[in-house]
């Protein structure tokens, strides 16, 4: 037989090496073609990109608070006297036509009816005020 018999009469051991004669052909034919494709990857894509400014970014506008307690009294921006509910408008007013425009952050008692809530969001919406929010009180988790 070609690669070797049964028999002990002589028979030549297996072969035990590998044969690396087609692992470098594999190679020799991969590092051709990497180094044809190579210059092709040298080519970019013109692209117009964005730059980047300096410009410190705007500063976020003041808060007016405006707190109404249980019996109805207004207090402008936790000062401790109150104002009278005629005063509000004008206020709100000076308040809506500054630039840029503060938040007016609403806080109301416990107690407090909403119809005295919802007059003051009504007051300020026609005096042009944008932002209006609503300051509370977080509630604690009994675990």
């Amino acid at each position: 037989m070609a690669f070797g018999g049964f028999g002990n009469d002589g028979a030549q051991a297996p072969m035990s090496e590998i044969n690396t004669t087609p692992l470098v052909d594999v190679m020799l034919v991969l590092l051709i073609i990497f180094m044809i494709t190579a210059p092709l990857f040298t080519h970019s894509v013109k692209i117009d990109l964005p730059t980047a400014s300096n410009a410190p970014n705007e500063a976020p506008p003041d808060t007016v608070t405006l707190s109404l307690d249980a019996e109805g009294a207004l207090f402008w921006n936790d000062d401790q006297t109150p104002f009278e509910r005629s005063a509000l408008a004008p206020r709100l007013e000076a308040m809506a036509a500054q630039q840029p425009q503060p938040e007016l952050h609403l806080r109301a008692d416990k107690a407090t009816r909403y119809e005295a809530i919802a007059e003051i969001m009504a007051a300020a919406r026609q005096a042009g005020v944008n932002k209006l929010g609503f300051v509370t009180v977080p509630t604690t988790n009994p675990r």
